[in-house]
């Protein structure tokens, strides 16, 4: 019997490549709960498999919304829930912060909460964030799972409040949650208020000559460990097929390649044919904390599963310029700078 597989946040970067990876993969049978403003671009590729082989169903409800979940997880029976759908950007949490609170720590209890009552057999993948530990000193890198919680933002409050979450279904209820902390993950997709996909996008338009080309910064000076997108679902997938992870068990994830929000940026410039491009920090973009030390130690999570990223981070990098490149509307309908 084919598993029955449920996508929250299914057209963001993330759901978006995870769709792609099992429908590629795998022969379950792929839910997705979408919001009825949920843009699919980014799912377009699979439209027609929704209309003609009855293989992906799109399920329309919001996670703050404890009804219209109630109303999918009673149709169907999971095997397996992917829940990734959050407000995911940091910095709007600082104005947005209950709006955060709403979506990350509700949602995240409400979307547990219906797998307690309907499907409470299922394997619960609970998306977590690298953000949780915040401002790391640097005796505590690379970071383990076991390194405490400092956040640095509301969102990456909210995302501790999941974390926990999480956990407390595992141990109070024996349900199978599992939680990842993904560290940077970024490719073709990302929204444009995340460091690397806002450079890239810039450097699109000031190609096309429709800004002037001058690159638009916050902190340079943060470092990252970045992994391509599509290996951070396959690292999703070996999560919920590996067998003898404990229940409740939590993970960090990250890639190979360690830099500075600089080092990112000069690399996508050295990507465009444009020789003049320059650079100007934007207040705007500056956190009022930053998070800026993530590196971490991923070796509990490989030596579970055996995963290990492929993609090198110069193919992510040229791969977001390339989207973003695509992306930039010929006839002068510009996307607006960030």
């Amino acid at each position: 019997m084919h598993k029955k597989v449920l996508i929250t946040g299914i057209t963001g970067m993330v759901g978006s490549h995870l769709l792609d990876f099992l429908f590629d993969n795998t022969d379950w049978e792929i839910h997705g709960l979408i919001r009825w403003r949920s843009p699919l671009d980014n799912i377009v590729r699979h439209i027609s498999s929704i209309n003609e082989h009855n293989r992906i169903k799109l399920h329309y409800g919001d996670i703050r919304d404890i009804g219209s979940l109630e109303a999918v997880f009673s149709s169907v029976t999971f095997d397996i829930i992917f829940h990734l759908a959050a407000q995911s950007y940091p910095k709007t949490s600082f104005s947005s912060a209950n709006d955060t609170f709403e979506v990350n720590i509700n949602g995240t209890r409400n979307i547990l909460e219906c797998c307690k009552k309907y499907c409470p057999n299922a394997t619960i993948h609970n998306c977590s964030s690298s953000e949780v530990f915040g401002r790391v000193p640097r005796e505590y890198v690379p970071i383990k799972e076991d390194t405490p919680f400092h956040p640095a933002s509301p969102y990456a409050i909210s995302k501790c409040s999941a974390d926990l979450l999480g956990r407390y279904y595992a141990e109070a209820f024996d349900m199978n949650v599992l939680t990842t902390r993904m560290f940077t993950h970024t490719g073709p997709r990302r929204g444009d208020v995340f460091m690397e996909s806002t450079f890239a996008k810039q450097i699109a338009l000031a190609e096309k000559g429709y800004i002037e080309p001058v690159i638009m910064t916050g902190n340079l000076d943060s470092v990252r460990t970045i992994a391509d997108v599509r290996d951070a679902v396959h690292a999703y997938y070996l999560l919920v097929t590996t067998h003898g992870i404990q229940r409740g068990s939590c993970f960090n994830i990250g890639g190979d390649f360690t830099a500075t929000v600089g080092d990112v940026l000069s690399t996508l410039i050295n990507l465009s044919h444009l020789k003049n491009l320059r650079t100007m920090v934007d207040p705007e973009r500056l956190r009022p904390i930053d998070a800026d030390l993530q590196i971490p130690d991923t070796s509990k999570f490989r030596n579970f599963t055996k995963w290990t990223p492929l993609i090198s981070f110069n193919t992510t990098m040229w791969d977001l310029l390339d989207y973003w490149r695509k992306r930039v509307d010929m006839s002068g309908n510009v996307f607006l700078q960030r």
